[in-house]
């Protein structure tokens, strides 16, 4: 039944105990990104260590308030005025990415009565380690959050929170820097505030990450501003390695020495952060090679390419070196394709997503969702 994505149960519950254990210890929030993962048939396992999510959408908002069963911390660069109403529904925090949308939408905000909403502002330090400019949310010339020098020394009427994103994938020793330069333009008015909000991309449940550390800097952001909320929103930390995509060979060609296995599968498709980024996935029994290495790899040194099944040139990655010759049928599995994935496949040439299974405790297995025609058919509908 390939191809499929393979959520392990016990992987999953290993992440969330080590993030409910540093919210605990730290005595921070840590909720979900639906933008990294949004499998709503997971949900409640997750309600048992987490009670709330982060949308930066509109459907992403109906989902936590729908299906997570709580209002959403929502976040959005702009917001619609056909939007809007349903995003207040849904929220029970709501984030502006600029004192217009602000200025537009906040007599809304005033005149709701249906349940509390605390509003508050994206922020940019102008600060940030990410090396890959398309992942720079802190990039000169970014469209997202407000400078320092735009902010009135005096807030707004109802501005309660700040929200920063500043991260991806990284580490605790990037927030700590992170905060020295937050706090240096921000802090004065840190005082008028009830919550901080410190968006994603704190990778905690990745091997090397310094989670003491972690702890130790929140603790003690905590002691400068005890008045204030401390909320992480990460969304890899959540599904960090806790499952591959399962595919399968369905055909070896060669082209000038290079031999390409075409998979089932596609990059394009179905692991567009490998096309974005760029970077090569992990594939389980192969030794990744620099990429150039199948130009001059010898046959028996079975070294491959490996291609998707798109009509796109670019539909390739490689070069990979297996134990031994590659053959239809043979299953390849990419490693840790659970985050973002499932949220960012796309149906070009109409080739359907892959299945999504959970792997229970006890090893028993459920097909969370199985794509069809009407999937494709519905999307232009």
């Amino acid at each position: 039944m390939t191809p499929y994505y393979l959520l392990e149960e016990k992987l999953l519950r290993r992440n969330l105990e080590l993030i409910k254990h540093v919210a605990d210890e730290a005595g921070v929030e840590i909720i979900l990104a639906f933008k990294a993962f949004a499998l709503w048939k997971t949900f409640p396992v997750f309600r048992e260590y987490i009670r709330h999510t982060t949308a930066s959408s509109v459907n992403e908002a109906l989902l936590s308030y729908n299906d997570f069963g709580s209002l959403a911390h929502t976040y959005s660069p702009a917001y619609t005025e056909e939007d809007f109403p349903t995003i207040l529904d849904c929220s029970g925090h709501v984030t502006f990415n600029s004192l217009s949308q602000y200025r537009q939408f906040m007599p809304m905000v005033k005149a709701y009565r249906k349940h509390p909403v605390s509003v508050g502002v994206r922020i940019n330090p102008e600060y940030s380690e990410i090396e890959t400019e398309l992942y720079n949310p802190c990039a000169p010339g970014s469209r997202f959050g407000v400078l320092a020098d735009q902010l009135p020394e005096i807030l707004p009427y109802g501005i309660e929170g700040f929200h920063c994103h500043c991260h991806c994938e990284s580490s605790a020793e990037a927030l700590g820097n992170t905060l020295v330069h937050l706090e240096e333009k921000f802090a004065r008015w840190f005082p008028q505030l009830k919550w901080l909000n410190l968006g994603g991309g704190h990778l905690m449940t990745r091997a090397d990450y310094n989670v003491p550390y972690l702890i130790y800097i929140l603790k003690q952001l905590r002691e400068r501003y005890p008045h204030l909320r401390i909320i992480l929103e990460p969304g890899s930390a959540f599904a960090w390695q806790t499952g591959p995509l399962v595919s399968q060979v369905v055909d070896i060609v060669e082209n000038h020495g290079i031999r390409t296995a075409i998979l089932n599968v596609s990059f394009t498709c179905h692991m567009p952060d490998c096309m974005e980024m760029p970077y090569q996935p992990a594939v389980r029994g192969a030794e990744s090679l620099p990429a150039d290495a199948v130009k001059t790899a010898r046959p028996e040194e079975n070294v491959y390419r490996l291609g998707g099944n798109s009509c796109l040139s670019g539909d390739y990655m490689g070069s990979w070196k297996f134990a031994g010759p590659l053959r239809v049928g043979q299953e390849i599995i990419f490693e840790d394709m659970l985050h973002y994935t499932t949220v960012k496949t796309n149906m070009f040439n109409g080739i359907s997503h892959p299945s999504i299974v959970f792997e229970r405790l006890d090893g028993t297995r459920e097909i969370l969702k199985e794509y069809k025609y009407c999937d494709y058919y519905t999307r232009m509908d």
